[in-house]
């Protein structure tokens, strides 16, 4: 049923990328009856999905096949390409505004709604249209994960294949987790049911805009004798619940003892390790992790720190986007300031906030939102803006810095697509070391989202030919199905490692060992470092 049911899916997505997607580049390009930008917002990164189930899962699928009575088992397959499918998070993302996009240019273009009925018309089509088949990437991997669990449903626990199968499961689970919103909203929910259940129903915590951020077990220290006893902190973007267990023949419960609300709870540490102090307009708390890398200590020390001591502020020109917000910044309207509190570069609306800080001798500073709401104790909400932290992460969000602490290979390079209209743009480029086949493009080394991630599987690298006329030195280019990107290196030796990688990544290849970090600065970007491994 695998087998079958993925042939028919490559199907549909040769349909979508190989059919109507190319039809209707081909206008767009040949008699500009459309921009070329309204096909790729529409079919977003469809080519980088059709060519990984084409090229990789669907041959690895029936090779197995074909040798199953020798070697019968799935889940050594499912297990190595389950991670790409890390790349559906980005269609389903798109997957709103395209079905907006395809409405819009049926009404608005006559060349653009004739390619698509017509196509619509063909037999391979079923009847169906357009928005029906693009349906079919959204509902593939839940039915990836409800064919595995039917699998591992009837397969013996002894067999050799039932612990690649689970994990690949594992991953498939998290894949879908990844990239698709709903599911992302159905997991939130599913976390606050099972918390519901834990305090046996009687708290009203299931409603959409409550958010379960942490919640483990921690001691309690008696005021009396300072002996510890086992309690269960359950932390909410809005509420900490201190619970305290239920005796129950079945099943652990637990009851709440004490609700502190997050708005005006303080936090203070104490000289006895792993312990702290919780103090709410409800209760005060005496708590002991029982680890010290446990992720209340760091929440709560983070809020008692902040403003003691002054921070490294990050340079601006590594920054082009509001490190709160995300909006661009422009030298008119959206300028760039600096958070006096954590150091990060935030625009005006985000930082139009003023607190003491502990080391500027008590006196007020500029602060960003999440500053304000943490040092003064005031709800983001209350004053109008929403916190980075509550705000729902895009998987654009990895933040510059860290993804190349932990990179491949990360660079500035000059890019430009091809047919895009666009000259040589400069850009910092990182492929991180826990997504060695994706290629993110950041506006600059700091930026906290990136412009665009690339699914690097499936495309080929090489040398531009005579015919590109590219003007610019140590050039190279990746290119899948009808897309064709074009990158410009400040050396030889920069252009050759990034060939390799991308190679390697296009094959769908481990990355190779590491080699020692190397920084030099560059004439072309001077002032910027370049950095691989």
């Amino acid at each position: 049923e695998l087998l079958l049911t993925e042939t028919a899916y490559v199907s549909k997505l040769h349909l979508l990328d190989q059919v109507f997607c190319l039809r209707l580049l081909e206008e767009a390009r040949s008699r500009s009856s459309f921009p070329c930008d309204v096909v790729h917002g529409i079919f977003s990164n469809i080519c980088s999905i059709y060519c990984f189930h084409q090229q990789f899962l669907l041959p690895a699928l029936q090779k197995r096949m074909e040798e199953w009575n020798s070697n019968p088992r799935i889940g050594d397959i499912l297990q190595k390409l389950a991670p790409f499918l890390k790349m559906y998070g980005e269609y389903v993302k798109n997957f709103d505004r395209s079905m907006e996009l395809v409405n819009v240019w049926m009404e608005r273009s006559a060349p653009f709604k004739a390619i698509v009925q017509e196509t619509q018309r063909e037999e391979r089509c079923g009847n169906l249209t357009l928005q029906h088949h693009m349906l079919e990437p959204v509902q593939r991997i839940p039915r990836y994960e409800l064919l595995l669990k039917d699998y591992l449903h009837r397969l013996p626990e002894d067999d050799q294949d039932h612990r690649d199968a689970q994990k690949s499961l594992e991953l498939i689970a998290t894949a879908a987790e990844h990239s698709n919103a709903a599911i992302r909203k159905m997991e939130r929910m599913r976390k606050l049911l099972k918390v519901y259940e834990l305090l046996g129903g009687e708290e009203d915590i299931v409603n959409p805009t409550n958010e379960l951020i942490k919640e483990g077990h921690i001691l309690k220290l008696s005021n009396k004798n300072g002996s510890t006893q086992d309690r269960y902190l359950i932390l909410f973007n809005d509420r900490l619940l201190y619970c305290v267990p239920k005796l129950r023949l079945i099943g652990q419960k637990y009851g709440v003892r004490a609700r502190i609300n997050v708005d005006g709870m303080e936090t203070s540490s104490v000289a006895v390790p792993r312990t702290f102090l919780v103090s709410g307009k409800q209760r005060s708390l005496e708590l002991q992790a029982r680890y010290c890398t446990t992720a209340f200590i760091f929440y709560f020390i983070f809020c008692v720190e902040l403003g003691k001591r002054a921070p490294t502020p990050i340079r601006e020109k590594e920054v082009t986007l509001c490190m709160k917000c995300q909006e661009p910044f422009n030298a008119i309207t959206k300028r760039r300031h600096h958070c006096k509190a954590c150091g990060h570069v935030v625009c005006g609306k985000c930082s139009e906030f003023r607190a003491r800080l502990s080391y500027d001798n008590n006196r007020t500073n500029r602060v960003c939102v999440d500053c304000y709401a943490m040092l003064v104790g005031v709800c983001p909400s209350q004053v109008g803006l929403s916190s980075s932290s509550q705000r729902r992460r895009s998987i654009l969000e990895k933040q510059a810095s860290l993804a190349a602490e932990n990179s491949v290979i990360c660079s500035f390079l000059y890019h430009m697509e091809k047919g895009g209209g666009r000259g040589w743009t400069k850009a910092w480029f990182v492929i991180p070391e826990n997504e060695p086949l994706v290629l993110y493009v950041y506006g600059a080394p700091q930026d906290v989202k990136a412009q665009r991630s690339i699914p690097l599987i499936g495309f080929e690298v090489a040398l531009p030919e005579s015919c590109d006329r590219l003007e610019r030195r140590h050039a190279f280019k990746i290119s899948q199905s009808h897309l064709t990107l074009y990158f410009s290196a400040e050396g030889e030796e920069l252009q050759r490692r990034w060939m390799d990688i991308l190679s390697r990544a296009g094959r769908g290849e481990e990355p190779p060992l590491h080699r020692p970090i190397v920084e030099k600065e560059t004439s072309d970007f001077k002032g910027k470092k370049e950095i691989f491994t």
